[in-house]
């Protein structure tokens, strides 16, 4: 049996909703745990990894990083909020909810994932490589690098910022939106992409041109 010490506050909603507030941290990694409540407030990290939680309860927020790497995790909650990051990587996750926002970064490396949701708002990187990804919203916000390496992807959204880098190693594009703008590096290599358009910005090196 472990036991944890937190901080925390119940209150009740207007609706009458009981409202389970953790002040700090919440580290459950490797318990037991299959469930938590509902209305759940974590204001610091919440840790999950390695437990068999196969659902997480609705309107869930963390203010720090959300990690449920190696759990049995199918599905995230409608209007699900993560200050920090957010760890998916060894799930089983296939969908992400709408609306979806996370502070800083993303990782879904590795994980069966083929599509992303509209509206996707992303703080930091979204690490996507080795996933079954074919396409990017149109809408969809990337506050630092975008890595893509060896995704079926085959075209990228016409209006794209990256606020860092982009990765595109070993991907079936075969070009590039004439808006593309990427602040960092852009990596082409193991890529049949032979051309940049003349309205692609690119803050930093480009990588794997000539090998085209």
């Amino acid at each position: 049996m472990r036991t944890i010490e937190v901080t925390s506050k119940v209150s009740i909603d207007e609706t009458g909703k009981l409202l389970l507030t953790i002040v700090g941290n919440l580290n459950l990694r490797g318990m037991a745990i299959t469930a938590l409540p509902e209305n759940m407030s974590v204001g610091g990290y919440l840790d999950l990894e390695g437990t068999p939680i196969t659902a997480l309860p609705k309107n869930l927020s963390v203010g720090g990083g959300l990690n449920l790497r190696g759990t049995a995790i199918r599905a995230l909650p409608e209007n699900l909020s993560v200050g920090g990051n957010l760890d998916l990587e060894g799930t089983v996750i296939t969908t992400l909810p709408e609306n979806m926002s996370v502070g800083c970064d993303l990782y879904l490396s590795g994980t069966p994932i083929t599509a992303l949701p509209e509206n996707m708002s992303v703080g930091g990187n979204l690490y996507l490589s080795g996933t079954r990804i074919t396409a990017l919203p149109e809408n969809m916000s990337v506050g630092g690098s975008l890595y893509l390496s060896g995704t079926p992807i085959t075209a990228l959204p016409e209006s794209l910022s990256v606020s860092g880098n982009l990765d595109l190693r070993g991907t079936a594009i075969t070009a590039l939106p004439e808006n593309l703008s990427v602040a960092g590096y852009l990596d082409l290599e193991n890529t049949a992409i032979k051309t940049i358009p003349q309205g692609v910005k690119v803050g930093g090196q480009i990588y794997g041109l000539e090998a085209a």
